[in-house]
């Protein structure tokens, strides 16, 4: 398997995780909340009064729909042959991911109702961008034997 092809499956893989979380986002947060946090939690994230459930709701559906976007442009990038942009495009991922990480260290964990998340989602964070490094240390690798 080489390079161009290890681009073509992370970047797949990568795109199925956007485009579903981001569908599930849109469509089934209350359960994503419940199943994620637990039903105390999901109640605290889900808002106390009817317009901050509509805030809420409307902000999870916009954000879903990012996540969607995105899954669909990793897709269409997935398709790309150029080397160069290959790895620039995973050095930006592999970026995207460690300052997302950097993010929830530094502030989500010091919110009371997520308190208890922050390193599991971390910890997801960082193994999305090690697929971006093993894409790029196999793609130097190849380049360099």
């Amino acid at each position: 398997m080489g390079s161009p092809s290890a681009f073509f499956v992370i970047c797949i893989l990568h795109s199925l995780i956007a485009i579903t979380c981001g569908a599930l986002m849109m469509f089934y947060m209350k359960e994503i909340y419940t199943f994620g946090h637990g039903v105390q939690t999901a109640t605290k994230l889900l808002g106390s009064t009817p317009h901050d459930q509509l805030l809420i709701r409307t902000s999870d559906s916009f954000s879903g729909l990012l996540l969607f976007a995105i899954g669909f442009l990793l897709f269409m990038v997935s398709f790309v042959k150029d080397r160069e942009f290959q790895t620039f495009f995973a050095k930006g991922c592999t970026l995207l991911h460690v300052f997302m990480a950097l993010w929830r260290i530094y502030f989500e964990r010091r919110v009371e109702a997520l308190a208890w998340d922050w390193l599991r989602q971390t910890v997801g964070d960082i193994l999305l961008a090690l697929s971006w490094v093993f894409l790029l240390v196999y793609s130097w690798r190849e380049k360099y034997d």
